[in-house]
């Protein structure tokens, strides 16, 4: 789609009933140029018909975790249990949502489906998502409810040594709550799920909606166990290390043990298997792939969204059909791109930039 089509084509979408004179009028150019601009939307699929019916931008939908995130960091060697000189910061938080915003930067049109307070961090969590541009009219704002809080401690090398999960309003998305968006689910192109909802939600998504691509962040090897019980029900999993154990009670200690976990993952039904090793790298295998990709050396400047970005880059290779190989490749990439920024965002995360890394450190992603 060229600029000039999208520049009509969101017109319209304010105002179906707009006429191609207006149009002509509110651009600067000829009626007869609109013409042709919206019959090759026509021919293109974006529009359906004389009467401007238009048809729906694509999109993926995220579901889980929304927090304000409190982050304290130490300025020398963690000491515990004693006060440690350093800095606090709050900023935007939760596995879901952070996926979420890092698929916006990446250029992916998304919608959120969390839980949130009607209270100060619901409003600046609200604000914040909307200005970011991810689509939050999918969320529950819930009255009488404290909106979700992470706090977090790191050391000196920017490592998380302990945090406190407060994330009681998540129980609040139940099933009756989640049927309603059916209809937003069915025509995604794929949802990516984190297993701070319960587990009932999770079961009935993968249960219900037969069709759809369910990516999964399993978050923690608590929370990784809610899903044991029908793993096999998701797409494309992404696990660590711990939490690959937890999965499939296999002890992963050799490369060998990574293949016998991912064969066990393949033979429950899973298409995709991205196991993160840390700093030792991430193994990946589908049914016709397996391989290790080691981490390349990088100073981090705060680990906290890492994973989060490494999912969404799995997502964005998916959409654009990359190679498991290049897959894994564009997701170490987009994480590294994270580490290098003191926010758990990196406002720098784009394909421009995700692509400057790839070179630097020479991760050859072909095609992008």
């Amino acid at each position: 789609m060229t600029l000039r089509e999208k520049e009509i084509l969101s017109l319209i979408r304010k105002n179906p009933y707009i006429s191609q004179q207006e149009l002509a009028d509110t651009l600067g150019i000829t009626r007869s140029s609109v013409a042709v601009h919206i019959t090759n939307l026509m021919k293109k699929g974006y529009i359906m018909g004389k009467g401007y019916i238009v048809r729906e931008e694509d999109y993926i939908v995220a579901i889980g975790g929304t927090n304000i995130d409190i982050q304290g960091f130490t300025s020398n060697p963690l000491i515990l249990n004693d006060s440690n000189p350093g800095k606090v910061k709050i900023s935007l938080g939760g596995v879901g949502r952070n996926i979420a915003e890092n698929l916006v930067k990446l250029g992916i049109n998304t919608r959120l489906i969390s839980a949130i307070g009607d209270d100060l961090y619901g409003n600046k969590i609200l604000e914040e998502c909307k200005i970011s541009g991810i689509d939050m009219q999918h969320t529950f704002i819930l009255k009488d409810a404290s909106s979700s809080t992470y706090l977090s401690v790191l050391d000196e090398n920017r490592d998380m040594k302990v945090a406190i999960s407060d994330m009681d309003i998540l129980d609040k998305i139940n099933i009756n709550f989640i049927r309603k968006k059916n209809h937003i689910l069915k025509n995604a192109q794929l949802v990516v799920v984190d297993t701070n909802i319960p587990q009932e939600v999770l079961h009935y998504l993968v249960t219900n909606l037969k069709g759809v691509h369910f990516f999964l962040d399993p978050v923690s090897t608590t929370k990784a166990k809610k899903v044991k019980d029908f793993i096999g029900s998701f797409h494309t999993i992404k696990p660590n290390k711990l939490e690959a154990e937890i999965l499939t009670d296999i002890k992963i200690n050799t490369r060998d043990d990574l293949q016998k976990a991912s064969h066990y993952f393949l033979g429950k039904g899973v298409k995709k298997i991205f196991i993160s090793l840390g700093k030792e790298g991430v193994y990946y295998a589908d049914e016709n792939t397996s391989n290790f990709l080691p981490a390349k050396l990088v100073k981090a400047v705060n680990a906290t969204g890492a994973g989060d970005a490494f999912m969404a880059g799995i997502v964005y290779s998916h959409l654009n059909n990359y190679t498991l190989e290049n897959s894994a490749k564009f997701a170490m990439a987009s994480s590294i791109l994270a580490l290098m920024h003191e926010n758990t965002i990196n406002p720098t995360m784009s394909l421009k930039y995700i692509q400057k890394i790839s070179k630097e450190m020479n991760l050859c992603i072909e095609n992008i």
